[in-house]
């Protein structure tokens, strides 16, 4: 755990802001390369990555707050201390993509394609973001026996929830599936059918969440059965699925055979 990089001064590096901004620079790489798939320009791809980017930490950040109010009623002005950490997935998912959506309606861009785009660039940068969790000491997982288990320091949120016990390190599990996710998608996105690669992510996602939260010691449950991350997750698994069967049945040729830009 190591929330505090480099300190030069009054200047502080605080690892969960640096590796949330590696992310972002990798996500922006993702999308200058992939782009053409959805005949997007050079412009239209850098704004609407600004406002996904900017559409996204709002949306986590508030179901972060709204999840963890308790952490903030005395501190409100903690609130905008995201380099701190905080950020819960999904809220950022679900805002960023509205936001993308009034983007893509305004831009008369095909929404289906710039998401296709969107999903390598979203699974590095998640990857990167997992790193800083683990980094920062936060969205830890549950004890554990296993040799990989990792120790929190005194003080820590982590320390004082499980005392002296081995935790998963769930936040590397997520990284490193989404390495793998960024990998595999970054082809997919390439060969595959309008729509294949976001549905297939969706649900991806989702299994994968779902999963990752039985580790997670963290998160409270909803009714005692599920997280909310989970429940979520049972609302995108059948979508994804769905998805991808209505996309893959259509007409629609190849994105790597539609390169007109």
């Amino acid at each position: 755990m190591h929330p505090i990089l480099l300190q030069f001064g009054s200047v502080t590096i605080r690892s969960y802001g640096l590796m949330a901004a590696v992310g972002f620079l990798l996500g922006c790489l993702m999308i200058g390369v992939n782009r053409k798939y959805a005949k997007m320009s050079s412009d239209q791809a850098s704004t609407s990555l600004f406002v996904a980017m900017i559409a996204g930490i709002v949306g986590a950040r508030i179901f972060y707050v709204v999840q963890f109010f308790d952490k903030y009623r005395d501190h409100l002005w903690r609130i905008v201390r995201i380099d701190q950490g905080g950020l819960v997935f999904y809220g950022g998912f679900i805002l960023a993509i509205l936001a993308l959506i009034v983007y893509c309606r305004m831009q008369k861009l095909d929404l289906v394609r710039v998401l296709d785009v969107y999903t390598p660039a979203i699974a590095i940068a998640h990857a990167c973001g997992r790193i800083g969790c683990f980094l920062n000491g936060c969205c830890y997982g549950r004890p554990t026996a296993l040799g990989i288990g990792v120790h929190y320091p005194p003080g820590s949120e982590a320390a004082l929830r499980y005392p002296e016990q081995a935790l998963h390190p769930v936040q590397l599990y997520e990284a490193a599936e989404m390495l793998v996710v960024w990998g595999v998608f970054f082809q997919l996105v390439r060969h595959t059918k309008r729509g294949v690669a976001m549905s297939c992510y969706l649900a991806l996602y989702g299994v994968l969440r779902f999963v990752n939260e039985l580790f997670r010691g963290d998160n409270p449950k909803a009714f005692d059965l599920f997280t909310p991350a989970q429940l979520i997750g049972l609302v995108i698994i059948p979508l994804g699925i769905g998805l991808a069967i209505y996309f893959a049945r259509k007409h629609d040729e190849p994105q790597d055979a539609d390169l007109s830009n």
